[in-house]
């Protein structure tokens, strides 16, 4: 048999071994093996078994085929990457620069083949004289275990074989010598592992606005005419954007075609699957981390044989290896959990629009709030933008205000509510109606300001908040600059000046205190950590078994319930001083999007923002709902100060368990760019990250701002060819991020 060789990326998620190696494939393997094939092969000087896949198979070497090694064997219950997955992995090993080994694995969300799940039944198979004659000679013989299942068997028909067993308490040999018998037959049949929300009996007609057909109207037409650029349904909140997914998927599923829907959030998963169920039945399903290996795996096989055909969860959704794939939504696109926090630093927005060229698919994004970057892209026509200017039903924006906590504070208020919202939700528990407090958590305890005048501390050198530290200095986190943390307000001269450190038990506890009446949930990461947690919260909240939902940021993306009428928007400076050049709009999203929950149904709606800051441009454009006023104003920041989307910008980390060989490592890094790329090039740092020291490792960041993103994908790999060289990676991991969505 002419000998055949596998190339091989092997398990080491490490640069200098970033690159395919020949292993010849045994005579036994040869019409087994295919490409995407997990293996086990021998590997360095000691032949330590590894794993790894096949990419290639071919019936030459480039080595001395004596010095070729030999494949180990097959790893067995081990899924295999399909073609399309691994064209996409080795985009994303380009595009984002990481190792090939971990892109494979990213587009692999399930790897393990894990036995299906069988549900056992038992049936009566004797006529009714066989079965009373069977019934009658076991008594007789005392056998009452065969007995009892036989005459329950004739009252039922047929049972679940393990209720039986446990009703009846009988043991399998009583059930198999039935079977033998010829009493009875034993069946069975592939069980999902999980449970999708019930189908309604009856389903409302859905009916589009003029604006929602319209928008339907023109991307069915641009797609026959092989337009593939990514859609944007730009509309307010409540305009009804999912329903008009949901027409788009049904055109697609008319076709013969599949359709992944991306959402920000797990905790989103529990209603919009209820709403897809309610459209398309079994056809859809979710997968999502929380989910155990078997209910991943039902998932992942179901989709491959075409037993569902729409796909719902967040961004390791979109690598569901559907057979003919013609959409793919990106609900809540501007949302930063679309980025991957870890190598592959992937954005799903950007891995979709490949995904979707690559098999002729339609993408779609929608946001009340889009990210600039596909505002901006829609601009220059590489996005075509659709726009919702009217909520569903002529339902009407809720009411905004803005109640300034420093006025607050001088009128001798120092609780965490201000008059305006205890009010407001003292008229809402009354009306029997139901409200949301969200209180802003993300970097909260990052930046310092003064409660009595507004003021937050900033850099200024690079108009970024400062970051309070351990050692109590205050830092910026792009340049190094830093400063010994302040008694008193540099403006003021108040002594009311720290860190916001309130929380959500702390307002649980306020709540119960002011309306000890209320029934109030909380949803946060620490009761949302088990299984199931979110869907129970979700719907006693959605069942009105409680009055007030009081969360983080998960409880303001998406979800719509009807009866609520007041949002509580509490500590809305606390996104909107962190030290990154994003915090204006990630607060104006979260502000935005927050006060959108309010009044979706026939009743009005009252949002109340909490702020110390209500002259800034992020609060006052949210108040209005004017997402479009605000990005003018804050596209004028980022082309001032060179940040994305107006140019592009790498962050470099380096990470090490020295302190100093971070340090010095990043210090030799930033001389090697600043070398390659001559003028016309900003490089900030290297300094400490937000977090200098995680998981034992010291993290050092560079900042690089160039006009082009080409440039600086060129100018990372030629660092990272460099380093490849040097010895620096041998004690120090060295990571790239291009256009980074929140930094470290």
């Amino acid at each position: 048999m002419k000998p055949l060789y596998a190339e091989v990326i092997v398990d080491i998620a490490h640069a200098n071994v970033d690159r395919s190696f020949s292993y010849r494939i045994p005579a036994a393997l040869q019409e087994r093996l295919q490409i995407g094939d997990e293996v086990r092969v021998p590997f360095g000087s000691g032949n330590r078994t590894r794993s790894g896949y096949v990419v290639a198979i071919s019936d030459h070497t480039a080595f001395a085929p004596e010095a070729v090694k030999e494949i180990a064997g097959i790893a067995e219950n081990r899924e295999s990457i399909e073609h399309r997955q691994m064209e996409l992995a080795f985009w994303m090993h380009e595009h984002y620069g990481c190792t090939i080994f971990r892109a494979l694995n990213c587009v692999l969300p399930v790897k393990n083949k894990v036995r299906p799940k069988q549900k056992r039944r038992l049936l009566l198979r004797a006529d009714e004289a066989k079965a009373k004659a069977l019934l009658a000679k076991y008594r007789e013989k005392h056998m009452p275990a065969k007995a009892r299942v036989l005459q329950y068997l004739m009252e039922v028909q047929e049972a679940d074989l393990d209720v039986l067993m446990k009703e009846l308490k009988v043991s399998m040999p009583s059930v198999t010598a039935l079977v033998e018998e010829g009493a009875a037959e034993l069946s069975e049949s592939e069980v999902n592992r999980i449970t999708l929300p019930e189908r309604a009996a009856k389903q409302p007609v859905i009916s589009l606005s003029e604006e929602q057909q319209a928008a339907v109207k023109a991307i069915l037409q641009r797609r026959q005419q092989k337009d593939l650029r990514p859609s944007l349904i730009y509309g307010i909140t409540g305009s009804g954007k999912t329903e008009l997914y949901m027409e788009l998927i049904a055109r697609v599923l008319e076709e013969g075609k599949q359709a992944i829907v991306l959402i920000p959030e797990i905790a989103l998963t529990y209603q919009t699957v209820s709403r897809f169920v309610a459209r398309f039945g079994t056809q859809v399903s979710m997968l999502n981390s929380r989910m155990s290996a078997g209910e991943r795996y039902d998932q992942f096989e179901r989709a491959k044989r075409g037993a569902i055909r729409v796909m719902i969860g967040p961004r390791s959704a979109l690598f569901t290896p559907f057979p003919d794939l013609g959409l793919v939504v990106i609900d809540e696109e501007h949302e930063a959990t679309y980025k991957n926090e870890n190598q592959p630093r992937y954005h799903a927005r950007e891995t979709a629009q490949k995904l979707c060229e690559m098999c002729g698919a339609m993408l779609v994004l929608g946001s009340a709030t889009p990210s600039l970057e596909t505002f901006y892209a829609a601009e220059q026509s590489k996005v075509v933008l659709y726009r919702l200017t009217k909520r569903v039903n002529d339902a009407h924006l809720p009411e905004v205000l803005v109640a300034d906590m420093r006025k607050e504070l001088e009128r001798g208020n120092r609780t965490m509510f201000s008059d305006a919202l205890h009010t407001a939700l003292a008229e809402t528990l009354a009306r029997k109606e139901q409200a949301m407090l969200f209180i802003n958590r993300r970097g909260y305890s990052g930046f310092v300001s003064c409660r009595s005048c507004g003021t937050a501390l900033k850099c200024p050198h690079c108009d970024v908040s400062l970051s309070l530290h351990q050692d109590n200095t205050l830092r910026c986190h792009y340049c190094g600059y830093s400063v010994r943390m302040v008694q008193r307000c540099p403006v003021c001269g108040s002594g009311y000046i720290g860190a916001f450190k309130a929380g959500t038990q702390q307002i649980v506890k306020s709540l119960g205190q002011l309306f000890p009446e209320a029934k109030v949930v909380r949803m946060d990461y620490d009761t949302t950590k088990n299984k199931g947690e979110y869907e129970t919260i979700l719907k006693t909240f959605a069942d009105h078994d409680a009055d007030i939902m009081v969360g983080t940021q998960m409880i303001v993306k998406g979800h719509d319930f009807p009866k609520v009428t007041l949002m509580g928007i509490l500590a809305a400076d606390a996104s909107l001083f962190v030290p990154d050049f994003r915090a204006a709009e990630r607060s104006f999203e979260l502000l935005t999007q927050a006060a959108g929950r309010a009044g979706r149904a026939e009743r009005p709606g009252k949002v109340v923002i909490q702020t110390y800051q209500p002259e800034h441009y992020a609060v006052r454009y949210a108040a209005k709902q004017d997402y479009e006023g605000f990005y003018r104003e804050e596209m004028q920041y980022r082309r001032l100060l060179g940040y994305p989307p107006a140019s592009h910008l790498m962050v470099i980390m380096t990470a090490a368990k020295n302190q100093e060989e971070a340090k010095q490592t990043a210090e030799r890094i930033k001389t090697q760019a600043a070398a390659l790329c001559g003028g016309e090039t900003m490089i900030l740092g290297p300094s400490p990250a937000s977090i200098e020291k995680l998981k034992d490792y010291y993290r050092q960041m560079i900042y690089i701002r160039k006009q082009e993103k080409r440039a600086l994908e060129t100018l990372r790999d030629r660092i990272d060819h460099w380093l490849k060289e040097s010895e620096l990676l041998s004690n120090c991991m060295v990571q790239y991020d291009i256009d980074p969505v929140q930094l470290q």
